[in-house]
């Protein structure tokens, strides 16, 4: 069974007489537990504190756990031997592993559960961490800790690991008698799967596993998702959307996390408005090939400045205004320009730019009211202007769509590839109803324009920025989603960073697609020094910045994992290439050289 809730959504759990557990959807009032009747709260004669952990954990859904295991785990590890009902997946380090957990937690819409070694896997994990927390996806994460009876002598690898952890996580404790450990794991996945939701820390101490008592395991809690907005403010935006004259909707995470997509659809057909996604969105928040999808904001301040020069009024839904790249003179927010701002975060809401109207409020439960409303305000068709405007923006849409495959095309015929080329030709030859996972950083222009990805599942990205995330999200993601295809598109220097995932992969016969966009350097850095105007650009130089002397052997090196896999330097081989990659029914690489040019 996968996840027990998401962001937006929540399940129920009931346990059987065998302590196994089945799942069962309320889909009216899914956090209604204690009406339904379908929580059990079984008190378990002596029972170890490693068998309470795991069981509690199959109560609330879990049936996959990524991680490393170490000597402080080794009680944990034990529980596992006799919980069939949980699955253990071995990452052979603790960033791929965190990375792995957070693309299944994104991907199945529930909790994510990782076990990481004592100090210093958990310090290896930080940066995927940052990556999850970014992402805010609600992850589980443990880390074994020494016998509470040997802490005091600082034992090797021993640290106050909660602190360690805390500014990456939503809550961070440590368990210190078996009697506690029931209501802080319970506690820790009610708050990983509330609004806003995100990753949760315990430490596990080796006694407290070991322990056994007669202990009552609890229950679960979850809470209601669905925020309906303040029905004042929601009349008040849909006043200020039906009088704008261009109005501007911008989609963020929280709209595919909430499964609110047809509801951002009927809004903006009713306005006659494009949608753009956020900078850095790492979800499908709107329908690629919708035609009023407007692409994604640009990460720089002067771009995001002249693009909202065009619009009366912006209104945000699950979005950050703004998450830039680099600093700048230019404010990217033009002056009196009008903001509506829903989010499920009030943190989020104002944080950076006032907004003339804020709403705390889930868009599944809040967009329907706003388009009720904007109804209410102009007519059953929308306001009248919505025509026109509808049209035009298809227009434009349709024309700068036609403009980025026209460049894709020109290019196909270049050796080494052009990225644009490159990203158009794997989207060719991938499947319908497939799932992409993207990392490809600085060559990934034409992704969300080329590929028809449509619904909440059919697209994750890179939101935290913190690289290697791909390859082994791709992996989460796909063990949390069997039935579909899923293509990574996978930056080189992003790949090295957790290239470990690959024998996971081969391990567990996971059938990921890995394309590796192979430019052999930091071309990202290499774009910003260049554009610091100094001694680099003067003297064509770029310290600490090429991949090369040796080159890579992404295709050996997948190899000596156990992943077949085959480099490709033209695009008339990617068509052929992907075709064996997806009929090889297991992992399979492929190293795709393009064109390293970079001014």
């Amino acid at each position: 069974m996968t996840g027990v809730g998401s962001r937006r959504a929540a399940r129920t759990i009931r346990g059987d007489s065998a302590g196994g557990t089945s799942d069962r959807v309320a889909p009216e009032h899914p956090w209604n537990q204690a009406s339904t009747g379908f929580i059990i709260a079984a008190t378990m004669p002596f029972i170890s504190g490693k068998q309470a952990f795991l069981q509690i954990l199959r109560q609330e859904g879990v049936s996959v756990m990524f991680g490393n295991p170490g000597t402080t785990e080794l009680p944990l590890m034990d529980g596992l031997a006799r919980e069939p009902g949980i699955r253990y997946v071995l990452a052979l380090q603790e960033a791929p592993a965190i990375a792995m957990t957070d693309g299944y937690a994104q991907a199945s819409g529930g909790l994510g559960a990782v076990n990481v070694h004592v100090s210093p896997g958990l310090g290896n994990a930080m940066g995927m961490l940052y990556d999850a927390y970014k992402a805010g996806s609600p992850l589980l994460v443990t880390a074994g800790q020494h016998d509470q009876c040997f802490t005091v002598t600082e034992p090797i690898l021993w640290s106050d690991l909660p602190p360690v952890a805390r500014p990456y996580v939503k809550w961070s404790t440590e368990a210190h008698r078996l009697e506690d450990l029931p209501r802080i794991v319970r506690r820790a996945v009610k708050t990983a799967l509330a609004h806003p939701t995100g990753p949760v820390f315990l430490s596990l101490p080796v006694d407290v596993l070991n322990a056994e008592r007669d202990i009552d395991l609890g229950a679960s809690t979850r809470v209601a998702p669905r925020l309906v907005g303040d029905r004042a403010a929601i009349d008040e935006a849909a006043r200020r959307l039906v009088r704008a004259e261009r109005p501007l909707l911008v989609a963020g995470d929280a709209v595919a996390q909430s499964d609110a997509l047809a509801e951002l659809i009927e809004l903006a057909e009713l306005l006659g408005a494009s949608v753009v996604s956020e900078g850095v969105a790492s979800t499908c928040n709107f329908p690629f090939s919708h035609p009023l999808c407007g692409g994604t904001f640009p990460r720089l301040a002067p771009p995001i400045r002249a693009f909202l020069m065009r619009y009366d009024l912006l209104c945000s839904i699950g979005a950050d205004l703004f998450t830039l790249s680099l600093p700048s003179d230019v404010e990217p927010m033009p002056h009196g320009l009008d903001v509506i701002h829903i989010d499920v975060d009030p943190w989020e809401i104002g944080k950076n730019y006032a907004a003339a109207v804020g709403i705390q409020g889930d868009p599944k439960a809040t967009l329907p009211e706003l388009c009720e409303a904007v109804r209410r305000h102009s007519g059953k068709t929308g306001p009248p202007q919505a025509a026109k405007r509808r049209e035009a923006a298809v227009a434009a849409n349709a024309a700068e769509r036609a403009d980025l495959e026209q460049n894709a095309r020109k290019s196909a015929n270049l050796a080494p590839m052009a990225p644009l080329a490159l990203v158009h030709a794997v989207a060719q030859a991938t499947p319908a109803g497939a799932t992409i996972v993207d990392e490809t950083i600085s060559s990934g222009a034409g992704v969300r324009t080329f590929f028809k990805c449509e619904d909440a599942k059919s697209f994750f990205g890179l939101r935290g920025g913190g690289i290697g995330w791909g390859l082994p999200a791709a992996i989460g993601v796909k063990l949390a989603l069997p039935q579909r295809p899923v293509v990574g598109l996978i930056g080189d220097g992003s790949a090295m960073y957790t290239c470990q995932g690959l024998w996971t992969a081969a391990h567990d016969s996971v059938p990921v697609v890995f394309v590796i966009f192979n430019n052999a350097s930091y071309r990202i850095l290499k774009q910003r020094t260049l554009g610091l105007k100094g001694f680099s650009a003067e003297d064509d130089v770029y310290v600490g910045m090429d991949l090369d002397k040796p080159l890579i052997d992404h295709v050996g090196l997948a190899k000596s994992f156990g992943v077949p896999g085959e480099r490709i330097e033209k695009v008339a081989e990617v068509g052929p290439a992907m075709g064996r990659a997806l009929a090889s029914g297991g992992p399979y690489l492929i190293d795709a050289r393009i064109d390293p040019h970079f001014k």
